[in-house]
């Protein structure tokens, strides 16, 4: 087998990281959460609303499910 059909194409070999310093990170950090939008006080709200609703909602749906496929298996092998 010659030398060029032994190496695989097209896997470039890995570069070492250099390590990240703990300041340099925080910095980092800083930076992209200036970068972030925050929502309003009334978009919090609304969101955290909309969350508790639907959580509630499938808290009772699977609630319902269960109870009827309780009573199904209760008259089934009951």
């Amino acid at each position: 087998m010659s030398e060029s059909q032994s190496v695989r194409p097209g896997r470039p070999k890995k570069q070492p990281h250099e390590r990240t310093s703990p300041v340099k990170f925080y910095r980092q950090v800083v930076a992209e959460l200036r970068k972030v939008v925050w929502p309003t006080q009334p978009q919090l709200v609304t969101y955290f609303t909309v969350v508790v609703v639907f959580c509630l909602f499938l808290i009772g749906l699977v609630s319902l499910y269960d109870l009827a496929f309780g009573k199904l298996v209760f008259a089934v092998f009951g």
